[in-house]
């Protein structure tokens, strides 16, 4: 009898060929996708190369996305962009989403059902753990581990242990997974589940959509997680039906499986949550925050990007208009995103309220594009980090925020609750 095993272990051991894994244990996994955007395609490009082999392992299983610095702001940015459209064109990759077509990766690729349940999939950015929310491993790798997996096929991973994170109740108005998620980093620390696999689970996760979903899983990384995971269930099954180019394969932890630590958390207890410079687990409640002045509020990114993100921010901004001394940058995540918005008429509430509307990009995340802030400048942002110089001078600030915190902000011109605006 194989030893009792979570769902993480499960889905490593059927990809290693093996019966059972245990935490701390080195495999060699098959690879379901490998995946690489504009700033990392190009490093993991010239590795392979040196591997001397004139064909990548599957060119169906690559997945290139030119997202970070798309549209190109400079020569530079340009000159990485057509590394990766090259080498596509070469190796007949299939995967791959020009400028028109494509989206943040992190929201792209289940959109397009490129990733879905029972997947071991690595990418070289390390938000990938997004895919978790899937019912999938998925972790980020470095450049040189990418440029592996395109000439193998295959990786190698010590098995992660699993903290599993039981959250049960009803979430109050206004309060998101987003704050779930900035809860629990705030509770745990940046490195509270350093190299483990950060299983989400309880009544209040399964309430969620799976923009929900994936909102919690792709900030695992921001606690130290090898990986966030949320088993499949009515929810996914309904996303990925007639969407998941493969066939999905369901994997669930055993009832005795063996946790690191179990953490239970009571939904009530959460609040709509702000992290403050320059950590996302430097949180505190939005409520006190109130004396925040900011210049510019960014909703968008990998983390909160989605059409339900986007909803939300619109029933906030909704016959208000955007404080005088604050920019408000709004980015679908994906062009399918771009257009459902557009067509619900999400847009013209953003337009009305003197907010920028922007094509998919990850820009302004990543101090990129599209948003970058001067000396001394504040911003509250949906996106995923705060680090020093993270969106743009080193003397900047950013606080992360859910969409409803970020667009009640906008309006006020300072750290604000959607309730603060009636």
């Amino acid at each position: 009898m194989p030893r009792p095993m979570t769902i993480t272990e499960k889905i490593l051991a059927a990809h290693a060929g093996l019966p059972e894994v245990e935490p701390g244990q080195l495999i060699n996994c098959a690879l379901d996708i490998v995946l690489a955007n504009d700033v990392t395609a190009p490093i993991a490009i010239r590795e392979f190369r040196r591997t001397g082999l004139s064909k990548v392992w599957d060119p169906e299983k690559i997945a290139l996305v030119p997202d970070h610095y798309t549209p190109n702001k400079d020569i530079k940015s340009a000159e990485q962009a057509k590394v990766m459209r090259d080498f596509v064109r070469e190796q007949g990759i299939t995967h791959y989403y020009e400028i028109g077509c494509m989206g943040v990766e992190h929201a792209l690729l289940p959109e397009q059902g490129v990733v879905g349940p029972g997947d071991v999939i690595i990418g070289a950015d390390s938000h990938t753990c997004t895919y978790g929310a899937l019912g999938a491993f998925a972790t980020g790798v470095g450049s040189t581990d990418a440029a592996a997996g395109m000439a193998t096929g295959e990786a190698w991973f010590k098995v992660p242990a699993s903290l599993k994170f039981n959250v049960e109740g009803e979430l109050s108005p206004w309060v998101s997974a987003k704050d779930i998620i900035l809860h629990i980093i705030g509770m745990i620390g940046v490195d509270g589940a350093l190299y483990q696999a950060m299983e989400f689970t309880g009544s209040t996760i399964e309430a969620l959509d799976m923009d929900g979903r994936m909102t919690v899983c792709n900030m695992a990384i921001e606690a130290g997680g090898k990986s966030g995971i949320i088993a499949v269930d009515d929810t996914t099954r309904a996303y990925v039906n007639g969407r998941f180019e493969r066939e999905a394969v369901e994997y669930h932890s055993d009832p005795d499986a063996v946790y690191a630590a179990v953490y239970e958390i009571d939904a009530a207890d959460i609040v709509p949550t702000v992290a403050f410079p320059h950590l996302p687990s430097n949180t505190r409640p939005a409520a006190e925050a109130r004396d925040i002045k900011v210049d510019q509020v960014v909703i968008g990114s990998c983390t909160n990007g989605r059409l339900e993100d986007l909803r939300v921010t619109a029933e906030v901004l909704k016959g208000r208009t955007v404080h005088p001394d604050v920019r408000l940058i709004i980015i679908p995540a994906t062009q399918e995103i771009y257009r459902q918005a557009m067509h619900e008429g999400l847009f013209d509430i953003y337009l009305d309220a003197n907010a920028a509307v922007s094509t998919p990009t990850c820009g302004p995340c990543l101090g990129g594009h599209m948003g970058i802030l001067a000396a001394g400048e504040r911003a509250v942002a949906t996106t995923n980090r705060n680090f020093v110089g993270r969106m743009g001078d080193p003397t900047s600030e950013v606080y992360l925020a859910s969409p409803a915190v970020a667009a009640a902000t906008a309006v006020a011109g300072h750290i604000a609750l959607p309730e603060d605006l009636e």
